[in-house]
């Protein structure tokens, strides 16, 4: 095996991480299965015929049906010839899995410890080459989902919708073959089940059916299990509760960022990291509960809680840009000035009782917003978690902000006591400003002893120019070939670059998106349709949390404490809903049958939550809004996870990327949220909870309705 370092310097950093986005088309070739080329999906034809196409419609020499047909008719041919190859690959696997089930049989009744040892090899050798046409499947269905993105954004997003819709719903479906790998199934339980029942426990042999929670330890099977993870998009509740921080990765990473990762990963700092997310959440939600008491107190209508709460997040607006572009030059910095920030608007906070000025109060949660660094936090695990652990750290912050929502609430409910220092109040309106004040004082300390900024010194990567595809190499995961230039290769390479003059014939196209509107200018109908649901959950659950206090306390006369309660309970069903989803759920259905369901769930909260019946009961109100909350919070993790399944990977990295984009719309949605609230006041507390549901119900409604009219791009 041989090496070639190259050196990466700090400037030259995000370009490094540019040049190697290479072409699809030549890491097709290169990840290819040597003895398998003739039967992967011909990407470099369907490109061309995807150029000439269009070139035809231009000159009038065909219409948009023919091209249709044309383009249908190929697509066909090219899944057909995939699929009878990968069950032609299954019949060969199946039947050498049937010959060592013989002869395991006949040493069940004749033990031998050596036989047993070489059956257990031979299982493990089938294991690598299901292993193999796995690694053959996924490329294939990468090319094949790129494919029709590029014809969609070529002929007008359309073709995609078609194609699969009459395709994978058909009784007859290829389609699903290369999408759902459907067959390969009974292959990977076989090897597993008898690896398992080979394994030594004492003398007896178990069968994972009976007993699911024994974990097979095999390097194979773990092999398999993640490829399979990779094709289904299949979760656990780790990568179910990761996709939340919508991390985009390349769909065909290198080992090349791995080296840049290790060296830049620090334990401390990523706990710091999580610690300010944590902190961050308790302080947005800490004066829920109390919001509309202190600004009653302040002289204001109770409904001005709606400001109150929602001024943190229409400073998360511009914080959130500023921030992710802080990001690209330093960690430690940002974080430093997120926690003085923080600091201050929360002293401001709570200095506003004994000034009497509701402009202090709105000014002290202003700044709390300016200081929230979600975009640092997501920025320091995509850049900074090695790929290895990147998934736990994604979990940690999705654990950490759902601990936030949840303790927020519970330490306003135990901060109930009076009593005055030196002519400063403190009382269950001011205490949260200024124990979170003390909190991030002592975060700040930590910090700054023990943060270590990620290295920007030259970095030193080892990238293979010579691999084999043998089975060592599957053992450790995909095979990677690169194919050392011969004159057939040369040729074959200028006819690739000819193939991909539009893919690469600038940089731009490349290019991470440089402002929000060449960010928007990327978002194609399904993301946008995405992008709304994301709004319709945050503004839903904004409404339920930041009115909670005004409506219970007008229907129920609940005190902060019961409010609080009720809040903390719901932010505590986040981990709980989303284990059962990410562990049984997403594996049972499709994630876009579940992002229809979840919807179908809120539009019924909410629903449900309507002031109709007199008298309007707590039963009625917390049933509601634990449908509606645990709906939404369902929803946020599948539509994150086919969010970024669509998004394009410009936006995958820089300032503008995927990760912003979502963040400004839920922040976006938690502000036209709590400025409803605040118009709603208006027309007294009685009409409060109907106003504010009304447009909640409509946005939902339409989400629903946008979300069918692109159901078939969403796979």
């Amino acid at each position: 095996m041989y090496f070639k370092k190259i050196f990466i310097f700090p400037v030259e950093y995000d370009k490094f991480r540019e040049i190697k986005m290479v072409a699809f088309g030549k890491k097709l070739k290169e990840r290819q299965i040597q003895e398998w080329q003739g039967y992967y999906i011909n990407y470099k034809l369907m490109k061309k015929k995807v150029k000439q196409h269009a070139n035809q419609i231009e000159a009038g020499a065909l219409d948009r049906q023919q091209v249709l047909k044309d383009f249908s008719w190929m697509l066909d041919n090219q899944i057909e010839k995939i699929v009878l190859f990968i069950l032609e690959q299954q019949g060969l696997l199946a039947s050498r899995i049937a010959q060592l089930n013989e002869q395991q049989d006949f040493l069940q009744e004749h033990p031998d410890t050596l036989k047993i040892s070489e059956l257990r090899e031979a299982y493990r050798a089938v294991g690598l080459d299901l292993l193999k046409l796995l690694h053959f499947v996924e490329m294939n269905a990468i090319g094949l989902r790129k494919i029709l993105k590029k014809f969609d954004k070529r002929f007008g997003y359309r073709f995609t919708d078609y194609y699969v819709k009459t395709r994978a719903n058909h009784p007859y479906s290829q389609l699903q073959q290369v999408f759902k790998h459907v067959g390969l199934g009974a292959v990977i339980g076989a090897i597993s089940r008898n690896l398992a029942k080979l394994q030594d426990r004492h003398g007896s042999y178990l069968s994972i059916y009976d007993h699911p929670a024994l974990p097979l330890q095999d390097p194979v099977v773990d092999s398999i299990k993640s490829a399979v993870d990779r094709l289904t998009h299949s979760t656990n509740f780790l990568h179910f509760l990761g996709q939340h921080v919508f991390i985009m990765q390349e769909e065909l990473p290198t080992t090349a960022e791995e080296h840049i990762d290790d060296q830049r990963y620090h334990f401390m700092s990523l706990l710091l990291n999580l610690a300010n997310t944590f902190l961050y959440m308790v302080n947005t939600y800490v004066i829920v509960p109390t919001a509309d008491d202190y600004s009653m107190s302040l002289g204001a209508a109770a409904t001005v809680c709606g400001i109150v709460i929602g001024a943190m997040a229409i400073a998360q607006i511009f914080s959130s840009v500023y921030f992710s572009a802080w990001s690209n030059k330093s960690y430690f910095r940002p974080l430093v000035f997120s926690s003085i920030v923080l600091f201050m608007g929360n002293v401001m906070y709570a200095l506003a009782y004994d000034l009497n000025s509701l402009a202090i109060l709105l000014i002290g949660r202003l700044l709390c917003g300016f200081g929230s660094a979600r975009a640092v936090n997501r920025r320091y695990i995509s850049d900074c978690a090695p790929v290895k652990i990147r998934m736990q750290a994604s979990a940690g912050f999705v654990s950490a902000s759902a601990f936030g929502v949840a303790c927020g609430p519970a330490l306003a409910g135990l901060l109930q006591t009076k009593f005055r220092i030196y002519n400063i109040t403190f009382n269950q309106d001011t205490l949260p400003g200024w124990v979170m004040a003390l909190a991030w004082f002592f975060y700040l300390i930590w910090l700054w002893i023990s943060f270590r900024e990620p290295a920007h010194e030259a970095v030193v990567i080892n990238i293979t120019e010579e691999a084999n595809a043998g089975n060592d190499n599957l053992e450790k995961g995909l095979a990677q070939p690169l194919l050392l230039p011969t004159a057939k290769n040369e040729q074959n390479e200028e006819d690739d670059r000819e193939c991909d003059e539009n893919e690469e014939a600038s940089e731009e196209s490349r290019r991470p998106a440089n402002s929000l509107a060449s960010a928007y200018r990327l978002l194609t109908p399904s993301i946008k349709v995405q992008l709304l649901i994301y709004f319709m959950l945050k503004y839903a659950m904004e409404i339920l949390l930041s009115e909670s206090s005004v409506i219970t306390t007008y229907y129920f006369g609940w005190t902060t404490s019961r409010v609080s309660i009720f809040l903390a309970c719901l932010g505590l069903t986040v981990l709980p809903v989303n284990f059962v989803v990410g562990s049984y759920i997403s594996n049972i259905f499709e994630d876009r049958q579940i992002l229809v369901a979840s919807e179908i769930m809120v539009l019924l909260g909410i629903l449900l939550s309507f002031h109709i019946f007199i008298p309007y009961s707590v039963p009625q109100y917390v049933s509601s809004g634990l449908i509606m909350f645990v709906s939404a919070e369902v929803l946020e993790g599948v539509n994150l996870s086919l969010l970024s399944r669509v998004m394009s990977f410009r936006l995958s990295h820089g300032t503008y990327n995927g990760g912003l984009l979502s963040t400004e719309a839920g922040t976006l949605a938690r502000v036209v949220a709590d400025g409803t609230i605040t118009l709603a006041g208006y027309l007294g507390e009685s009409k409060l909870l109907n106003a504010t549901l009304l447009p909640s119900l409509l946005i939902c409604v339409a989400s629903i309705i946008a979300t069918c009219s692109t159901y078939n791009s969403l796979y």
